[in-house]
């Protein structure tokens, strides 16, 4: 049995959407349906029901998928704890994040709330929305940050869960500059421009095809690599590869720096929430402290 196996069925029981947890899983629709068959066969019991649409877990996939969920989180936890990146005792909140904002966000929210509430230990669960979702769900952690109208819409069983809105970015087009400082590909030329991309259904990916559906750039826009992760395009920019929409805070340092710089203007940016779920229940004194934090930095912006 492969850890992978556990991963794709958590992500197929939030998306119930072969094709859609496929996508977010990064593999094809027949090899992530053939890893789903090999883990029914490990089990030894049929996990989906697919003779209904959307699909659902049966019986013993609702029971396997509560197992599968504390295996996965025993093994991250035991692993941390054995590397000393968390504390083997005392309080910690378990916070589960998109990858863009456990890079980008959450270190900078982390110092706000430790100067404003006093040391606060965190664990940090990096994973793409469904999987967020799923650990909030289940109950493996008990806030997370997603960016707004991110497609957690859709997963069943959210609605349940209070949100506040905690801050707002941008997603902007960078390039690296050229030898003037200039941007090496920009927007407002005539000339195509290498493109680098996100996955076709990812959020980030969703809401940079309508900018560039809005402004009429597709015949700009030649095609150079795809990738679901920001950092890895942010690579591919510096290294004069293309152009990509990027979070304005995954950049920042780039653009203070020269590294990157913009490459179109303020047409070609679109605004960005990020957004804290949590459990409506009470929760622990951090939690509900976090939370008021949340609720007044909310107010304010």
């Amino acid at each position: 049995m492969e850890v992978n196996w556990l991963e794709d069925f958590l992500t197929l029981s939030v998306t119930r959407n072969f094709s859609r947890a496929a996508e977010m899983r990064n593999v094809t629709q027949p090899a992530f349906s053939r890893r789903i068959q090999i883990l029914e066969a490990w089990v030894g019991a049929s996990l989906i029901d697919r003779s209904i649409f959307p699909i659902t877990l049966t019986a013993a996939g609702e029971a396997f998928r509560r197992t599968a969920q504390e295996v996965l989180e025993t093994l991250r936890y035991g692993r941390e704890e054995v590397q000393g990146l968390v504390p083997a005792g005392g309080e910690v909140v378990t916070i589960s994040a998109s990858h863009t904002l456990a890079v980008s966000f959450f270190a900078d929210w982390h110092a706000e709330l430790q100067h404003s509430a006093g040391r606060l230990n965190a664990r940090v669960l990096a994973d793409n929305i469904a999987a967020c979702a799923e650990a909030l769900i289940s109950g493996t952690c008990e806030l997370m940050l997603a960016y707004s109208d991110s497609g957690i819409a859709n997963i069943a069983g959210l609605e349940r869960y209070p949100s506040v809105l905690l801050a707002t970015d941008r997603l902007i087009p960078v390039t690296a500059p050229d030898a003037s400082g200039s941007a090496l590909h920009s927007l407002n030329s005539t000339q195509k421009l290498p493109y680098l991309c996100y996955s076709g259904n990812s959020f980030l990916g969703r809401m940079t095809r309508s900018v560039v559906e809005r402004e009429r750039l597709s015949d700009k826009l030649e095609y150079r690599f795809e990738c679901s992760m920001a950092d890895v395009l942010k690579r591919g920019a510096i290294a004069g590869v293309g152009i990509a929409w990027i979070p304005e805070r995954v950049v920042r340092d780039e653009l203070a720096s020269g590294k990157l710089v913009l490459a179109g203007d303020e047409q070609h940016t679109v605004s960005l929430g990020i957004t804290l779920y949590r459990k409506a229940e009470a929760s622990s004194p951090q939690v509900e402290r976090i939370w008021m934090l949340a609720l007044d930095q909310s107010c304010s912006l």
